[in-house]
């Protein structure tokens, strides 16, 4: 299984000098099971992610959306697969939300948002409402199957956080959520023994808090800090943790420092970049190499 960082960012697109070496494109995670593709929400980073897949068409993707708040969605309309027939995309959606998750995306690309109406896209799409407990399977194009559970996290408007089993190994995407006075059990019992987890970090505990930064206070904005990643990590037995969702008033520079804090906390903590690839049948052993 190939875990890929496409989009690291959260809340907006933060391009520029400061943001060169972990990326400014909002939340997009690929994970190849097998010959089957998983995508993890459509941020910005789901652009650069669709010019690599024209090269491999036809496609068969699967795109699940933690949630449909704007960072996680703006980068759909500007996915090229979906703009050529002959490939297939499923995408997923919980029911957390006023509209589905097809009337969400089809809102942002009415004009006068977008020139290109969702049902003027040549690919076939299907959509797939996620529920409490369901378990989707799917075929892995090598004679196994893919597991992918869901479970809520904590989150303004709702939020899905998603656990990939298959060949033995595990990912876990746990974006946007905000821990309560203690840890969301849900989230530990699906992250249990989870080679990879990648969780929300948006903040330190002193942006959290407001005392550094601007803004103010950040609680009930539905993030995490590192330190909360961390204990969730610790706690469920993890072996790896990403540390994602990056605040997009951090630099370079902050985000290693976040990074260096957090490995304090939990050795195996690492922050996710745009480009980084993990191999979990050859990467669990060696740390990742670090952002240029």
């Amino acid at each position: 299984m190939l875990v890929t960082f496409w989009g690291v960012r959260g809340s907006v697109p933060v391009p520029g000098a400061d943001t060169l070496a972990f990326g400014g494109n909002t939340s997009c995670l690929e994970v190849r099971a097998g010959r089957a593709l998983l995508i993890f929400d459509a941020g910005t980073g789901l652009r650069m992610l669709g010019r690599k897949l024209v090269h491999e068409g036809p496609i068969d993707a699967h795109l699940f959306f933690s949630h449909v708040h704007w960072d996680h969605i703006q980068g759909f309309p500007f996915f090229e697969p979906a703009f050529i027939a002959g490939n297939t995309i499923t995408l997923y959606g919980g029911s957390h939300v006023s509209r589905t998750l097809e009337e969400t995306l089809a809102g942002q690309m009415h004009r006068p948002h977008f020139p290109v109406h969702l049902e003027d896209l040549d690919a076939t799409m299907r959509f797939v409402e996620i529920a409490d407990d369901r378990v989707v399977m799917l075929d892995d194009g090598a004679g196994g199957h893919v597991e992918v559970r869901a479970t809520r996290g904590n989150h303004p408007d709702g939020v899905w956080a998603f656990r990939v089993d298959h060949g033995g190994a595990s990912v876990m995407y746990a974006t946007d959520t905000e821990p309560d006075a203690s840890i969301d059990a849900d989230l530990v019992r699906l992250a249990g023994g989870v080679d990879v987890l990648v969780c929300d970090a948006q903040y330190t505990p002193e942006e959290y808090a407001g005392t550094v930064g601007h803004g103010g206070s950040k609680v009930g904005w539905g993030h995490s800090t590192f330190v909360a990643a961390t204990e969730l990590a610790r706690v469920a037995g993890a072996k790896r943790l990403l540390l994602f969702h990056h605040d997009p008033a951090q630099s370079d520079a902050d985000v290693r420092e976040k990074e260096r804090r957090a490995r304090e906390l939990f050795a195996a903590a690492h922050a996710a970049y745009e480009g980084l690839t993990i191999d979990l049948a050859r990467d669990l052993a060696r740390e990742p190499e670090p952002p240029g």
